[in-house]
């Protein structure tokens, strides 16, 4: 695994009442659950970047509000004309 470094401010620490540590994990679970919601990444992708296994990544989806499923109208659309 590949370990990057990011310049944070003390005060973020204690605004999220986490350690460093903490707010690592936090941050990586955070910036998958945003790039999975903008479709940028799988699923799978994104629990993988959180850490998290896919079924612990669903339940942090559940806790942000995120739908599981990314699904756009114009992807339903194209299944159900297949299926006709």
């Amino acid at each position: 695994m590949l370990t990057i470094s990011v310049p944070v401010p003390e005060t973020a620490f204690s605004a999220l009442h986490l350690a460093p540590e903490g707010f690592g994990r936090e941050m990586r679970i955070a910036a998958s659950i945003q790039w999975y919601a903008q479709g940028k990444i799988s699923q799978d992708k994104a629990a993988e970047i959180a850490g998290l296994s896919r079924a612990a990544f669903i339940d942090a989806l559940s806790a942000a509000r995120v739908s599981p499923f990314q699904v756009t109208a114009d992807s339903l659309a194209a299944e159900l004309a297949d299926a006709h």
